[in-house]
């Protein structure tokens, strides 16, 4: 911006007397034109002047936003592939992929304090030429807003949002039996409550005023009734009180990175003793600057989640079970 300004400065004196060499006119139209032309230099000038003042201002405004912001996160990608040729010991051909990006937002000025993440994994696995496996498939983003009450304690409005992206089936590899889809479900909570942040490194959230809403958008999904929904509704919005812990730490021990989540929400108007859990744990073990090997675990227990299986071709469905996911993998990964 300061040179096209310098520059222009340069030019524009000699743009004018160059119009003014080649006016076909003389005498008293030429002096009124050259003192015009002077009046506007000055004009010109001082108007380059100011704007370049106020770029000059608007970019320290800008550097001094930014320093309260601090932004981060990795990328992973691990991938897997088996192949047999004549193998007299048999076996079958396989290939997998993982996908896995994390980021957060996170803003501190004075007494006030917000942070945001997301999180996006997604895998697929095949064997042979069977119909593609779905192996992860998420996307949660969190918003946390605080002002501080006290030297570690934070009086908090939280939102939470989880959904997953494609469809998914009940009966892999075949895949005829779709049990989710795009916002099918997708949990959206909204809670008060108060954060205790003793360092960047660690957060324990806890609410007494929490809403949580389960969306299940698809019309065959709403209709069967699925995660919890009356038949054909496409919301169920239960209200209690949650907890979420976060603690994270690099380097936990020389190259290795440690990261915790553990949600939990109770419906305190109906069965408060039910307790949805959602917990998950990650390890990710530096080789170099860009290859890792990743160890996640997550385990889920919803009472509204049920359960079916086949019993002699017939589906019966059965209660809530623990779900449970691990990934262990080798590839790719940067951290920004």
């Amino acid at each position: 911006m300061r040179f096209f300004f310098n520059k222009t400065l340069e030019l524009y004196p000699r743009i004018v007397d160059i119009c003014l060499a080649n006016l076909p006119v003389r005498g008293l139209l030429i002096g009124n034109l050259k003192l015009i032309a002077m009046y506007s230099r000055i004009f010109f000038g001082l108007l380059c002047v100011g704007m370049l003042k106020i770029s000059t201002l608007n970019a320290q405004e800008e550097a001094d936003s930014l320093k309260y912001w601090k932004t981060g996160g990795d990328v992973s990608l691990t991938f897997s592939q088996v192949s047999l040729n004549n193998w007299a010991a048999g076996g079958r051909n396989s290939v997998s992929g993982n996908f896995l990006f994390n980021t957060i937002a996170n803003y501190a000025k004075n007494k006030s304090a917000w942070d945001n993440s997301l999180t996006i994994g997604y895998g697929l696995s095949q064997q042979g030429s069977d119909n593609l496996i779905k192996t992860d498939d998420r996307l949660l983003l969190t918003s946390k807003y605080g002002y501080k009450a006290s030297d570690k304690w934070f009086y908090t409005a939280l939102l939470d949002f989880k959904t997953q992206m494609t469809t998914g089936y009940q009966d892999p590899p075949t895949n005829s039996v779709v049990i989710s889809e795009l916002l099918s479900p997708a949990y959206l909570q909204f809670s008060l409550g108060m954060d205790y942040k003793p360092n960047d490194q660690f957060s324990l959230y806890i609410s007494p005023l929490t809403s949580k809403h389960t969306i299940v958008a698809d019309d065959s999904l709403s209709n069967a009734g699925a995660y919890g929904v009356d038949p054909g509704d496409k919301m169920r919005s239960e209200f209690g009180a949650s907890l979420k812990s976060v603690y994270k730490k690099e380097n936990i021990i020389k190259g290795v990175d440690f990261f915790t989540r553990l949600d939990l929400f109770s419906n305190l108007v109906d069965n408060p003793d039910h307790i949805d859990v959602d917990w998950e744990g990650r390890l990710n073990m530096k080789i170099n600057d860009y290859l890792t090997a990743v160890f996640s675990l997550q385990l889920l227990y919803d009472h509204d989640t049920k359960t079916t299986e086949i019993v002699g071709d017939i589906p019966v469905e059965r209660g809530a079970k623990l779900q449970s996911k691990q990934l262990l993998g080798f590839g790719l990964s940067y951290k920004f």
